[in-house]
């Protein structure tokens, strides 16, 4: 069986850390593992940057470094090098979030479209990546979304968020870089959804280059998958997904429960994974019509897409099929898919530290969150710790 042979092997998992950066990891954590401490962490840290208070060197020294590149591309290249002897690609991910004016999304784009040039330079960096509201503001996708009228100015605003998707995707298929556009909140995700579609008609004319995210902790993205696969064979192009489980489960459920309305999210865990899955398994079905980037930190998804990928004979290699995890996280799944030849791209978030703060505040809630996750991390650095006799 797969399932016997791949994921234990700390050796390959670990093999570009040092003796101190695992035992950084280890602390790391193991300080994520306790939920009252990530909650005085989070407060303290966001009071201590909006005091000015100098503690950038410090956190760039720990969980930045782990969980980010650095905080430019010129930064990330040491580690994108490393990684890609080992078999990984990267996905450099411009973690800057919150911003709300015009000039900001403009500099975002143009740094995505930097990214696009220096990934084609680059066979380690094979795929970009942006967020819509990086792009444009929140409230506009929601306005849109719900099918309200724009005001005039607003809509010169949403044409203006348009063109940004347009030129990142134009620059992506001229220079044969996938990008990936994540999904958000549910409540400005129609919006999003139908613009990624619209591109995708434009630009996956020959195969996937515009990816879309899916979200399968809603219950209603396996239905959306079907409804965009008919779509796109009635109308002649590619599609392209990235499937997640979800990052907002949280604020879903209790926004949805302040407005009193039905919650899109799946009812428990169990159902999140059945549908991520049975998401996989149409698309395996549908390879010749639908790529795929699995960005999953679950070890049975990963090894049923490799089941998947074994009963319809294809190369690990398949160029359709991506597996994905963050950085920082989850390496033994990364660098063990890779040893078996598996496309394997880790997500590299960079920015200056002050504004990726909020990216890496989610990842560590997310981690206390995650039933086991952090547990599964900790049992696997100490067995590689006493791999190397480095536990006493």
């Amino acid at each position: 069986m797969i399932k016997e042979q791949i994921f234990e092997n700390t050796e390959i998992a670990f093999s570009l850390k040092s003796d101190s950066e695992l035992e950084r990891a280890y602390f790391l954590f193991k300080m994520i593992s306790i939920e009252p401490l990530v909650r005085i962490g989070t407060a303290a840290t966001n009071f201590a940057l909006k005091a000015h208070l100098p503690i950038e060197g410090l956190i760039r020294s720990t969980v930045f470094d782990h969980f980010c590149g650095g905080v430019n591309e010129e930064d990330c290249l040491q580690p994108i090098n490393r990684m890609f002897e080992k078999g990984v690609c990267s996905v450099l991910d411009y973690s800057v979030e919150g911003k709300e004016n015009e000039k900001e999304f403009d500099s975002a784009m143009e740094k995505i479209l930097k990214i696009i040039d220096f990934a084609n330079e680059r066979d380690a960096i094979p795929i970009a990546v942006f967020k819509p509201t990086g792009f444009g503001r929140f409230y506009l996708y929601e306005k849109k979304g719900r099918g309200d009228a724009f005001t005039t100015a607003e809509q010169e605003e949403w044409n203006r968020i348009v063109d940004r998707f347009d030129r990142v995707c134009k620059k992506a298929k001229e220079s044969d870089v996938a990008v990936l556009i994540d999904a958000e909140e549910s409540w400005m995700q129609d919006a999003a959804d139908n613009l990624v579609t619209n591109l995708m008609q434009k630009y996956n004319t020959e195969k996937a280059i515009v990816f879309n995210t899916l979200q399968m902790y809603r219950h209603d993205r396996l239905e959306f998958l079907k409804a965009q696969h008919k779509l796109a064979k009635n109308n002649g192009f590619y599609l392209g997904y990235k499937i997640v489980r979800g990052a907002y489960l949280e604020k879903e459920n209790d926004r949805a429960k302040a407005n009193n309305y039905a919650s899109p999210m799946c009812k428990n865990k169990f159902a999140t994974d059945q549908n991520f899955n049975a998401g996989l398994e149409y698309i395996l079905n549908n390879l010749d019509e639908i790529s795929i980037f699995a960005g999953t930190h679950n070890e049975d998804s990963a090894y049923l897409l490799m089941k998947l990928m074994k009963a319809q004979n294809l190369k690990n290699n398949d160029s359709r099929i991506w597996f994905g995890q963050l950085y920082g996280m989850s390496d033994h799944i990364s660098y063990n898919l890779a040893n078996k030849g598996y496309n394997v791209a880790k997500y590299m978030p960079f920015g200056p530290v002050k504004d990726v703060m909020p990216y890496l505040i989610r990842r560590a809630e997310e981690n206390t969150s995650v039933a086991g996750q952090t547990g599964r991390e900790l049992a696997l650095i100490v067995n590689e710790k006493k791999r190397r006799k480095l536990v006493r």
